[in-house]
């Protein structure tokens, strides 16, 4: 007989005979493995004729959750795809298509539930939409508050620190915007959690450095995925992408060649070739010893930030701005400079990580409202945030990141009648943002 506990993460395995993924622990006197394997480990036992005595899961009481919402075809199909997967998964989804959906969906079907988000932001939002599909009081795990439902809301740092209890109280985890929980720390939480059944949810699988392969080992490999190019029309807004190339003013120009000049010979002069974000970590890593390496990353920082804060860029957005005086827009920048000098200069209001909880959320009001046309912001509006409908966004800078384009597009793309969408780029032309730009359209452009 085979005989399972949970304890702190790890399940305890109390039998003559080991199972794959354990180890010994004498002080335990039992095997123990990562909590993560205990799905597995009870298929191993049951497919090999043991019987068992279960004691892992210590489940929150749940009522019966229906879903009244009705669900658009492809998130059906989302669903069935995490079903025959047996519920292991991720399901990839643009911004606006309804992931939440998919989710509540899976909830119903496998209970009681944690879902764990990024940001308070969406924790607030994902309470607020569970309250009012099921009808049930939701809980939290964020900060000071600590409360066990049914459904359960947490924020990935406090379902962190918090997964040694959390990890055998329920049968489902749901995992918003998943490309976070391969992070270094937060893939514990995946392991000490024992919840045999899995979902994860993002509008891009792909993380820059590569660690999306530990995704099928924590929640489950991709089961369904749509692209916005898919859904446009139907059940996104149609969309346009536009570029606007600028000229970097005299003096920029010199600037910029010089610094690119200085970073280009070093990586010369040492034999040095970039091919991947790794290969730039280890440059970084090598300035720590090496003062010209230090001189050279340097000056690609001043010359990357003449070209995405170019003085030539605002009088293209102003273009912009004037094509579009009644739609609503958002603008995107890389650095919270170019924000404050947008606002001042075009007396848009702005949101950064600066920004007040209580003027953000004025703000957002404001807009959603129609009394502001226009907002600016930097990365803050990219994820975990619900943002009102816009017609038009303009990226005036950002990184290569395919994420952080599909990110910004689909905060343009939730349908609205007739509506037509338009993401512009106004990028410095003869610079290094023209390969970024191109970088980041990786399977979006048409």
């Amino acid at each position: 007989m085979i005989r399972l506990a949970y304890d702190k993460g790890t399940i305890l395995v109390y039998c003559n005979v080991r199972v794959p993924g354990s180890v010994w622990d004498t002080r335990a006197g039992a095997y123990r493995a990562p909590a993560y394997l205990y799905k597995d480990i009870r298929a191993y036992g049951e497919s090999s004729g043991f019987t068992f005595r279960d004691d892992v899961l210590d489940l929150v009481p749940c009522p019966e959750l229906k879903m009244r919402t009705v669900l658009r075809d492809y998130q059906e199909r989302a669903v069935s795809a995490w079903d025959r997967a047996g519920r292991w998964g991720v399901v990839v989804l643009p911004t606006g298509a309804g992931k939440t959906h998919v989710a509540m969906k899976a909830i119903s079907m496998a209970n009681p539930a944690i879902v764990v988000v990024p940001t308070l932001d969406l924790l607030a939002q994902w309470k607020a939409r569970l309250e009012d599909e099921f009808g049930i009081d939701v809980g939290v795990y964020s900060g000071d508050e600590h409360s066990l439902g049914p459904v359960t809301v947490a924020t990935y740092d406090t379902a962190y620190i918090r997964a040694a209890e959390l990890g055998n109280r329920f049968l489902l985890a749901v995992f918003d915007e998943v490309h976070h929980l391969p992070s270094t720390g937060y893939s514990t939480i995946a392991e000490m959690f024992a919840c045999p059944a899995r979902l994860g949810l993002t509008a891009t699988y792909e993380r820059e450095d590569g660690r999306h392969s530990e995704l099928p080992r924590l929640v489950g490999g991709k089961v369904f995925e749509k692209s916005v190019e898919s859904l446009k029309g139907v059940h996104l807004a149609p969309f346009d992408l536009k570029r606007i190339y600028v000229r970097l003013t005299p003096d920029e120009e010199a600037q910029y060649q010089k610094d690119m000049e200085i970073y280009k010979n070093y990586l010369k002069e040492n034999h040095i070739i970039l091919r991947t974000p790794r290969d730039f970590e280890r440059l970084v890593m090598r300035s720590g010893r090496d003062r010209h390496a230090r001189e050279a990353i340097l000056a690609r920082h001043r010359a990357r930030a003449i070209a995405l804060n170019s003085s030539s860029k605002l009088e293209a957005l102003a273009d912009v701005l004037r094509k579009h005086a009644g739609d609503k827009v958002l603008i995107f920048t890389e650095h919270n400079e170019l924000v404050y000098r947008i606002s001042r200069q075009f007396l848009i209001p702005f949101i950064t990580y600066k920004t007040g909880g209580e003027e953000r959320s004025r703000n957002l009001a404001e807009f959603k409202a129609g009394n502001y046309r226009a907002l600016v912001t930097s990365k803050v509006l990219d994820e975990g945030v619900d943002v009102p409908d816009a017609s038009v966004g303009i990226i005036l800078s950002g990184s290569g990141s395919r994420r952080e384009f599909v990110q910004r597009l689909g905060r343009i793309l939730r349908k609205n009648g007739d509506k037509k969408a338009v993401l512009y780029e106004i990028i410095s032309g003869s610079t290094s943002e023209v390969k970024t730009s191109y970088r980041r359209h990786r399977g979006v452009d048409k």
